[in-house]
C-alpha cells in the first residue's frame, strides 16, 4: 500500500522501503534559475543519500513498516533528520515548476489568504524573502497555515519542519541548505531567494490550503 505525504499521486511512497520519488519536471526544466548540475547533486546525491540513509537505519526495527509521518512526528536524532530530510525535499520539488513564479491568482484562496494575513502579496514576499536569506546555518523558510487560518512564515533549523514543531500545515518551503544553491550561487542566498521566486508552483500551494 502507498502512503501519501501530500496531496499529488508524485508524492507517493512506498512501505517497507523508502524510494526517491521522481522529480515532477525535468533536470534542465527549471533554468537559468536552478541548474541541472545543481539537481544532479540536490536530488541525485543528497536527497537519494536521505533516503539510502533511512533505509538503513530502520531496517529490522518497527520504523520500517512506518509512514514517513509517522517516524517525524514521533522520532528524534538520525531516523528523524533522514525521514524529514526525505519528506522536506520531496515537498520543496513540487513547490516549483518550470515557468512557475508570478503572483497567486486573484480571487484564489491562497490569494486572499495571503491579503488577510500579511496586507499585499509585496509584503509576504517581502517577508519570506527576509526569512530564507537570514536564516542562521542551514534549514528551511516555511508558510504555514495556522489552525486559527491565518498564514505565517517560519524557519526550521536543520531538518526540522511544520509537522514536528507544531506551527502549522506547511503549504509552502524554501530550502535554505548551502547544496540548494552554492553551485549557482554561491555564497548569495540572497540572490537565490530571489530567483527561486520566479519558480513557485502557485497551483501546488493553493492545493495545500484546501
Amino acid at each position: 500500500n502507498a502512503e501519501y505525504m501530500g496531496k499529488p499521486p508524485h508524492l507517493t511512497l512506498s512501505k517497507m522501503s523508502f524510494t526517491l520519488p521522481a522529480l515532477p519536471f525535468a533536470k534542465d526544466a527549471l533554468k537559468p534559475h536552478i541548474s541541472p548540475e545543481t539537481l544532479d547533486f540536490h536530488y541525485g546525491k543528497h536527497h537519494q543519500a536521505y533516503v539510502t540513509k533511512l533505509n538503513g537505519l530502520v531496517k529490522g526495527t518497527a520504523d520500517e513498516s512506518a509512514s514517513l509521518e509517522e517516524i517525524i512526528k514521533a522520532k528524534d536524532g538520525a531516523v528523524f533528520n533522514n525521514a524529514a530530510q526525505i519528506w522536506n525535499h520531496t515537498f520543496y520539488w513540487n513547490c516549483m515548476k518550470p515557468n512557475g513564479g508570478g503572483a497567486p491568482k486573484d480571487g484564489s484562496l491562497l490569494q486572499q489568504k495571503i491579503v488577510e494575513s500579511f496586507g499585499s502579496y509585496d509584503k509576504f514576499k517581502e517577508e519570506f524573502s527576509a526569512a530564507a536569506a537570514g536564516h542562521f546555518g542551514s534549514g528551511w523558510a516555511w508558510l504555514v497555515a495556522t489552525p486559527e487560518g491565518k498564514l505565517k512564515v517560519t524557519g526550521g533549523h536543520d531538518a526540522i519542519n511544520p509537522m514536528k514543531d507544531k506551527s502549522g500545515t506547511a503549504i509552502l518551503t524554501c530550502d535554505v541548505w548551502e547544496h540548494a544553491y552554492y553551485i549557482d550561487y554561491r555564497n548569495d542566498r540572497g540572490a537565490y531567494a530571489k530567483a527561486w521566486f520566479n519558480l513557485v508552483n502557485w497551483d501546488f500551494v493553493n492545493k495545500n490550503l484546501a
